[in-house]
């Protein structure tokens, strides 16, 4: 039975291209598909476009291709190269790979897909090849991707950092709230970030003038970035961040309060917990703490007090709890929660915002968690832009339709 026409089909082979030998190599595990055109083909230039350009010269590469079963399956081709009688002499662009890649456009589909949910070193074991050669075809595509990606409706953006490796090194995401994907990651988390994020934004047809709100914590530098970059938009600051400096000044007053109460000993899970995901076990032993001392009771108190801003009707109202809030703060003497006060008064219009706004990056944590998630599953990366290139695949939402990979 001739075979040849069969794979012909099933590669998608268009003449003049077609399936002239196969080769099966059961020792090896191994099939090679021999592919050639006609004496007498031409083909286009592939850069001007130009028809019927005749065939200069050729030379043989190969591609890995799909697995056949168990076995290994590899495309091998003479790629001619045409003579353009205004480009040259060009090298020809084949239907079933991308010019320098030694994958099939199938191939690296399935790269894709795969890199979606497993480690790079674990695509390599199972499709037995370097990870660093799956890298080079994530890479590529991303990029690609990202380059195509409009910014044209970008109006509200969420600002935060995630942890790239220890001891402070991170990366800054910036997401499209509305769209709820990844537009823009960079290292660092200084105000230069916000720079360059709107340089990318202006790149990919946006425009700085139509961001209207932006979500971040209380960071001074992307404070500084936004009002120097984004000149129309507004602050509101991450309910979630303001919240966690209320839960740090809980426990910096636990702290100070163990060195002379050991009766509280073992209560800081219980302290900065929310109350209602605690266990009545845990809601018992609570209120024993509480009860043995005053100081903690009292910050505790003005943490759990704070929460009820973000239940408040209305702008006025919440400016009008949140005055009420910092005077209590000021009146307990209680040193961490004082500073917790300043904090909220030096930021007052920006958490004020946020009854305007009603944005928060609770999106953004939760896609952040799933590229932390990713990042402990591969035991980390090796550098910035391998976190980066994850980044894009996991929470961008770019389009690889345009690759025909799929």
């Amino acid at each position: 039975m001739d075979t040849n026409p069969l794979f012909t089909q099933a590669l998608g082979l268009v003449p003049p291209w077609h399936v002239v030998e196969t080769k099966f190599m059961a020792e090896a595990r191994q099939l090679d598909l021999r592919i050639a055109y006609a004496d007498s083909s031409k083909f286009p230039c592939p850069a001007c476009g130009k028809a019927g350009c005749p065939v200069y010269d050729a030379d043989e590469k190969r591609w890995r291709h799909l697995d056949f079963f168990q076995h290994q399956a590899f495309i091998v081709a003479r790629v001619p190269r045409v003579e353009c009688p205004t480009c040259g002499v060009k090298l020809v662009s084949v239907p079933w790979a991308r010019p320098n890649s030694g994958f099939t456009l199938l191939m690296e589909a399935m790269v894709l897909e795969l890199s979606r949910n497993m480690p790079m070193r674990a695509i390599g074991r199972l499709l037995n090849i370097t990870d660093k050669r799956v890298w080079r075809v994530l890479e590529h595509y991303v990029q690609e991707a990202l380059a195509k990606t409009s910014c044209a409706s970008v109006s509200r953006v969420g600002v935060d950092e995630t942890s790239a490796r220890k001891h402070h090194d991170y990366i800054s995401l910036f997401f499209d709230l509305d769209q709820r994907r990844l537009v823009f990651a960079t290292t660092g988390k200084d105000h230069s970030t916000v720079t360059r994020f709107s340089s990318f934004l202006e790149s990919h047809q946006g425009n700085v003038n139509q961001v209207k709100e932006v979500s971040c914590d209380m960071s001074p530098a992307f404070i500084k970035g936004v009002s120097q970059n984004l000149p129309k938009a507004s602050i509101t600051f991450d309910r979630f961040h303001v919240t966690r400096v209320l839960t740090d000044a809980v426990d910096k007053v636990r702290r100070q309060e163990w060195h002379s109460d050991k009766t509280i000993k073992g209560s800081r899970y219980l302290v900065l917990k929310n109350p209602e995901n605690l266990t009545e076990t845990q809601e018992a032993e609570l209120k024993l703490v509480m009860a043995r001392n005053a100081r903690l009771a009292e910050a505790y108190r003005l943490k759990e007090s704070f929460r009820d801003l973000y239940a408040q009707e209305g702008w006025s109202d919440g400016r009008g709890f949140l005055k009420a809030w910092t005077v209590a703060a000021y009146r307990s003497k209680i040193e961490p929660m004082m500073k917790a006060a300043d904090m909220v008064r030096r930021h007052w219009f920006g958490i004020l915002r946020w009854f305007v706004s009603g944005i928060n990056n609770g999106v953004m944590e939760a896609l952040a968690g799933l590229i932390q998630a990713a990042k402990r599953k591969a035991r980390g990366y090796r550098n910035h832009e391998t976190l980066i290139t994850i980044a894009y695949l996991i929470a961008g939402k770019l389009d690889f339709s345009h690759t025909h990979t799929k």
